[in-house]
């Protein structure tokens, strides 16, 4: 485990580590800089290392109690406002006293627990679950089990803050039960949550989406409305972190409409920011803003708080700068009032963060980089006043950020070593890549190539560590994958690929990096891990006809590794072109290509890209022999109709069968070849509500039922319910689906038609896999044959490879626009005429398929026949 390993690499006392902080962190008071407005994008310089000192804490410690009661309440002030060390020394203390009162004792451990959790004090929190449990008794008493299942519910929570989310399910499950018996529906309904949060860390996604459903099925029960506020809202939370926002919205709404009627202002509050936090995910700005003005009348401070730092976050992101400006001051005003805390200091950091945005985007005056450095060298002075080291990483790192923006990288690196080694040693993995990454880009700037590398390195390792829990992570620290995870994984391998002649081993490790990117894309895609199951390298699928192509896009050039078949070694050209002519020019293409009259332009278009991605490939691929080219995509190459690419002759088509793969694994398969061929075929020919008919999709499913073994479901009979029940009962290996659709780069908004219902990909993904507890054989072939990807979304084909891997299936055939019913219905059939009377693979039948359809004067042009891909295994 990484978080082991760390704190094997520094073996090093507390002691030490609070005198390395006072040789090198920085402090407001001797940056003594005053907030003014100052002319946006200003350079002056921050103070040199040299002046950097940390004094000591200039919050004088909290006055403890001597009554153990007082300590408790103490304590509980203390945690509630977010300062944990100062709640861990009044519960500590508390626990002393109660010596004599062992149930006393065993309370206030559980709850001492906690706040050594916050801190990152794993043994210490451990150990004082093991003294409340040997308190309490194993099995309890029956007069004990209110405290047991405060112990177990501790134990859970530490269970999945080290990595275990096996012990954290049984921990709750535990939990439940007793909560159940107690009559406590509050505390066993977060239980029940909590299960499907550490089953969505662990995989079990059907598994914790019936949580979910159970638990919204007993809040519907429910009739105390502070209980379905509660749990309403919690439930909500936990549907937006997995990704169901528009479940999410209406758990959230039920919420808002219990809390109103218990006349309860600080639950309104809560949970009309959790409802901004909704529609912000949702992209729906106007009413986020909205939500957020409401909760800013919260009569909690931390809820007020939070929501003007999410509302001026949002108006930055709608560059609506005026409201900004407004905004910031006050905030900012607001949280120097406040007593050191590590929310508040979160808080400081969260504001940085969106000033910085604003100094860099807004024209007009904003606060400058020494202004914002004022703020957050309060940050890091209040973090060691509380004594957290999770807050002194987090505040120490991001002012290194600030001193890296004004490239003074001596000291931005030493800022940035110091929070790095107090994250690692604090195990605080989430806060460590940060600055494993930001040194990174520091020695970058400072060309000191390898040790950059090394860097970044580390930085990928810690999200290898953390991709799993991405989903399970705590909602403050949400964080932007385009912005935040992304980058890394490119910026690594622009490093590994840099000179004109890259080693075997950083060829390799960079195609490694872009297959991680490729699955934690997907994840963060479904806040879901994927590709789980028996996998198997493509590049061992098909060894003796099969190329493996992986184009990279950079930010200046594109890089293309070959994997050929027969051959040892990966074959590398670089070819300089920057990433936003790319973009540009896959952009007109997929447009020009999509007209049936465009001949001349889209064959142009098509040439430019065949002499990028084919041209600089063409002499080896021709010496291995290959006849199948299969690609791994990134970014905006996703959305590339490679078929219709052209030499100047012949399209690609022409030439080779091709087949997509979302990364350099898939789940293992058996060839359709010599089996009998057996389909589930379903679809939609007449109108439903906007949608409007697909007048040849009966031609379609009756030509596939007179070529093989077919259950047809056309129209009513089509139903979401009529679906999975064919799917479970019927071992066949193809299920059809010729049905209105669309691929999105939001998981909510990829969706396919049913006569009931839209179902979402991960509604497709629970209606597909629920088949494989009760089908003896998985599904080899899913065909959607009318679906199209959203136009104007740059990254709308990452919807098309998420339902390949989601939903289990071994390949997908899909169409990357919306076509013509009739060219659609004409190319199936040749497939399925392709894939029975000749017997190859898929990818070779498709291919047979497009080529026929280039051959008949009525389809002739690409936009009726290389809107198909093939995503998965091609065999």
């Amino acid at each position: 485990m990484l978080q082991r390993k760390a704190r094997r690499l520094l073996p090093i006392t507390r002691r030490k580590l609070r005198w390395l902080g006072v040789a090198l962190c920085s402090t407001c008071l001797v940056l003594g800089l005053s907030l003014e407005q100052r002319p946006a994008h200003s350079t002056s310089a921050l103070p040199t290392a040299n002046q950097l000192t940390i004094n000591a804490p200039t919050t004088p410690r909290p006055r403890l109690a001597s009554n153990p009661t007082q300590l408790v309440e103490q304590g509980k002030a203390f945690y509630q406002g977010g300062q944990y060390a100062a709640a861990a020394e009044a519960w500590s203390q508390a626990a002393q006293s109660y010596k004599g009162q062992p149930l006393n004792q065993a309370i206030v451990l559980n709850q001492l627990s906690l706040a050594q959790q916050e801190l990152g004090q794993w043994l210490k929190a451990q150990d004082s679950i093991r003294q409340s449990l040997e308190i309490v008794g194993e099995p309890p008493a029956p007069q004990n089990l209110s405290i047991y299942a405060q112990a177990l519910n501790a134990q859970g929570s530490l269970n999945l803050s080290q990595g275990d989310p096996k012990s954290a399910l049984d921990t709750w499950g535990k939990t439940a039960e007793i909560y159940a018996q107690l009559g406590d529906e509050i505390g066993r309904i977060g239980s029940l949550i909590n299960q499907a949060q550490a089953q969505q860390v662990m995989g079990l996604y059907l598994q914790s989406r019936k949580n979910l459903e159970k638990v919204t099925a007993e809040l519907d029960q429910q009739a105390n409305p502070a209980i379905r506020a509660t749990g309403y809202r919690s439930l909500g939370n936990v549907l937006r972190l997995v990704g169901d926002l528009e479940e999410a919205e209406r758990s959230l709404l039920l919420s808002l409409q219990n809390a109103e009627a218990t006349d309860a202002p600080q639950e309104v509050s809560m949970t009309q920011l959790s409802l901004g936090n909704t529609a912000r995910a949702r992209k729906s700005f106007d009413l986020a803003i909205d939500y957020y003005q409401k909760a800013a009348q919260s009569p909690i401070p931390s809820t007020q708080q939070q929501a003007r730092l999410n509302l001026l976050s949002v108006l930055i992101e709608k560059q609506d700068w005026s409201q900004a400006q407004q905004l910031w001051p006050q905030i900012e005003t607001e949280l120097s009032g406040q007593p050191p805390s590590r929310r508040n200091i979160y808080s400081k950091v969260n504001l940085v963060k969106s000033l910085v945005k604003l100094n860099q985007e807004s024209s007009s005056k904003t606060p400058s980089i020494p202004d914002i450095a004022n703020i957050t060298a309060k940050a890091v002075q209040q973090s060691y006043d509380i004594d957290d080291p999770r807050a002194q990483a987090y505040a120490l790192g991001n002012l290194g950020n600030l001193y890296e923006l004004g490239e003074q990288w001596s000291e931005a690196r030493k800022l940035t070593e110091q929070a790095l080694f107090i994250a690692q040693a604090n195990n605080a993995s989430e806060i460590s890549y940060q600055w494993q990454w930001q040194l990174g880009r520091i020695m970058d700037a400072q060309k000191q190539t390898d040790q950059a590398t090394s860097a970044y390195q580390g930085a990928f390792q810690t999200l290898e560590y953390l991709r799993k829990d991405l989903v399970a992570t705590n909602p403050e620290a949400q964080f932007s994958f385009r912005e935040s995870v992304e980058p890394v994984y490119r910026e690594l391998v622009d490093l590994l690929l840099r000179g004109d002649n890259p080693s075997q081993e950083n060829l390799k490790q960079a195609r490694a990096v872009m297959e991680s990117l490729q699955l934690t894309e997907l994840d963060n895609f479904f806040r879901s891990a994927c590709l789980d199951g028996q996998i198997i390298s493509i590049e061992d699928i098909d060894q003796q006809s099969a190329a493996v192509v992986y184009p990279i896009l950079l930010k200046d050039r594109i890089e293309l590794i070959t994997s050929l078949p027969q051959q040892e070694g990966l074959k590398h050209q670089t070819i300089p072109i920057p990433q936003s002519e790319v973009e540009e020019t896959i952009k007109l293409f997929r447009e020009e290509i999509e007209k049936p009259y465009t001949f001349i332009e889209s064959k142009e278009l098509g040439q430019v890209v065949y002499n990028w991605l084919i041209q600089p490939l063409q002499a080896e691929l021709e010496e291995s022999q290959a006849d199948t080219l299969v690609f791994v995509l990134d970014g905006a190459l996703r959305n590339l109709p490679l078929a219709a690419l052209y030499d100047g002759e012949k399209y690609l088509i022409e030439e080779y069968a091709l087949a997509l793969a979302p990364g350099m694994q898939l789940i293992n398969t058996e060839p359709l070849q010599g089996r009998e061929l057996q389909v589930i075929a379903a679809g939609i020919s007449e109108a439903r509500g906007f949608y409007p008919p697909l007048e040849n999709v009966k031609k379609e499913l009756d030509k596939i039922s007179r070529l093989v073994t077919s259950t047809v479901l056309l129209n009513r009979d089509f139903t979401s319910t009529s679906l999975r029940e064919q799917i479970q009962s019927l071992p066949y290996p193809i299920v059809h689906l010729a049905t209105h659709g669309k691929f999105s780069s939001e998981a909510e908004k990829t969706i396919l038609l049913a006569w009931d219902k839209e179902i979402n990909v991960n509604q497709l993904n629970e209606l597909l896999r629920s088949s494989e507890q009760v089908r003896p054989e998985p599904i080899e072939l899913l065909v959607l044959s009318a679906c199209e990807t959203a136009a104007g979304d740059d990254r709308a084909a990452l919807g098309l490879a998420g339902v390949s891997v989601q939903a289990g299936a071994r390949s997908t055939l899909a169409s990357l626009w919306s076509l013509d019913d009739e060219s659609t219905a004409s190319l199936i059939g040749e497939f399925y005429d392709e894939l029975v009377q000749s017997k190859v693979s898929k990818a070779k039948a498709l291919q047979k398929a497009q080529v026929a359809m280039i051959s008949d004067p009525d389809f002739r042009h690409p936009a009726h026949w290389s809107a198909f891909v093939l995503v998965g295994n091609w065999l």
